[in-house]
C-alpha cells in the first residue's frame, strides 16, 4: 500500500530497507533494476556530453548572492571545471537516481521528474513530486547534511535552495514540499521541509535581482570578511571561498593589491589583510 504521508517518508525508506539487515532479499522486480539502470545509463550520458555554458537566470541560480550574479553576467569566459568536481558532478546524479529509487522501493507516490516549470520567465526543472508535494533531491557533505538534518539552511544559503524551492513552488501551487537530502559520507537521508515564513517571496526575489543586474556597480559583498583568530589577520568567509569571482570582488583588498592565498592543512584561505606572515605556504595566483 502506498503512502500518502510525506512526513513519514525517511522512516519509510529505512524500513523498506530492513529486510537487508536481517541477510534476506528485498525481491526487487527485473522491471525495477532495469528502470535504474537505464536512469544511471541516462546520468552518465548527460555528464560525459554538458551543454555549452551559457549565462542566464534560472531557478536554480535565482538565490544565489546579487553580486555573483553581477559578474556572472558579465563574465565573457567559459570557466574551466576542474577534473575533480567533474568526478563529484557525475556521482552527485547518480546518488539522486538512487534516491529516486529507494523513494519508490518506500512505497510512497512519485510525479513530476524533471519537470519543467517557469515562474516570471525564469525557467526551473523540479527534481519531482513526492506524495503531491514539490521536493528538491540533495546530495550533501557531512557540513552541507546538518543544515538540512538541524533546520538551519535559511540561516546560511549560498548556494540559493530556498528560492530555488520557492520557485518551484509557486509554480505548482504548493507549499508544504521540502528537501530530500543525503549524506555522502554517511549514507544518513532527511528531509527538510521549511516553513512558509523562512522561504523568500520568490516573484519579489525575481524583479530585484533583475533590478540588480541592470546595475553599473556591483551590489554590496554577499559576505563581509573575518578576522582570522587573534593575529590581526582578516580573511574571506568560507562560503566566499567556492565563489568563482572572488579575486574580482575583492580587487580591493591588501590596500588595492588582491586577495592573499596560503595553504593550510584544512584547505587554502584567501585573506584580506595580512598584518602578520602565517607561518604556512603563500600561493601565487
Amino acid at each position: 500500500m502506498k503512502s500518502t504521508d510525506l512526513s513519514t517518508l525517511i522512516d519509510d525508506i529505512y524500513s523498506s530497507l530492513s529486510p537487508l539487515a536481517m541477510g534476506e532479499d528485498l525481491n526487487l522486480s527485473d522491471d525495477v533494476i532495469e528502470e535504474f539502470g537505464e536512469k544511471i545509463k541516462d546520468a552518465v550520458r548527460s555528464w560525459s556530453s554538458p551543454r555549452k555554458q551559457t549565462y542566464g537566470l534560472r531557478m536554480s541560480n535565482i538565490g544565489k548572492p546579487a553580486r555573483q550574479l553581477w559578474y556572472e553576467s558579465r563574465d565573457g569566459n567559459v570557466r574551466s571545471i576542474p577534473a575533480s568536481v567533474q568526478i563529484k558532478f557525475l556521482y552527485g546524479h547518480i546518488l539522486e537516481e538512487l534516491v529516486v529509487l529507494l523513494v519508490k522501493l518506500s512505497g510512497h507516490s512519485i510525479t513530476d521528474q524533471q519537470k519543467e516549470v517557469v515562474v516570471d520567465g525564469i525557467v526551473g526543472h523540479i527534481d519531482c513530486k513526492i506524495d503531491g508535494e514539490v521536493v528538491d533531491i540533495k546530495t550533501a557533505s557531512n557540513f552541507a547534511f546538518k543544515k538540512f538534518k538541524e533546520g538551519t539552511l535559511q540561516d546560511d544559503d549560498p548556494f540559493g535552495y530556498m528560492a530555488q524551492l520557492a520557485g518551484y513552488e509557486a509554480a505548482e501551487g504548493t507549499s508544504d514540499g521540502g528537501f530530500l537530502a543525503i549524506n555522502k559520507e554517511s549514507g544518513e537521508l532527511s528531509l527538510y521541509r521549511p516553513g512558509p515564513f523562512s522561504k523568500p517571496n520568490i516573484k519579489a526575489r525575481i524583479s530585484n535581482i533583475r533590478d540588480y543586474l541592470n546595475l553599473d556597480s556591483p551590489p554590496p559583498r554577499c559576505y563581509a570578511d573575518i578576522p582570522d583568530g587573534k593575529s590581526g589577520n582578516r580573511r574571506i568567509s568560507t562560503n566566499c571561498n567556492y565563489c568563482p569571482y572572488k579575486n574580482e570582488c575583492w580587487s580591493d583588498a591588501n590596500n588595492g593589491n588582491g586577495l592573499i592565498a596560503y595553504k593550510y592543512a584544512s584547505g587554502i584561505k584567501y585573506f584580506t589583510r595580512v598584518v602578520r606572515e602565517p607561518k604556512v605556504v603563500r600561493l601565487e595566483q
